[in-house]
């Protein structure tokens, strides 16, 4: 596993770690450590969105190599 890859696979982690602190007690961290709205919240969102594409890839890239091995 490649540097980038565990950089991107923490940062998803991250990310669901506060999507289930929404979920279960309606408490978003980011926006408390950084402020609602804020560029730095905004740049956030961003770079876990960009993550967990980057592991979707990841996944469909091992499945094709399994396959046509």
């Amino acid at each position: 596993m490649s540097i980038i890859q565990k950089i991107a696979l923490v940062i998803t982690i991250i990310g669901a770690i506060n999507w289930g602190l929404v979920g279960i007690f309606d408490f978003n961290l980011v926006e408390f450590l950084f402020s609602k709205g804020s560029i730095l919240t905004r740049i956030i969102y961003i770079l876990v969105c960009i993550s967990g594409l980057f592991n979707v890839a990841l996944l469909f890239m091992r499945n094709r190599h399994k396959i046509m091995e």
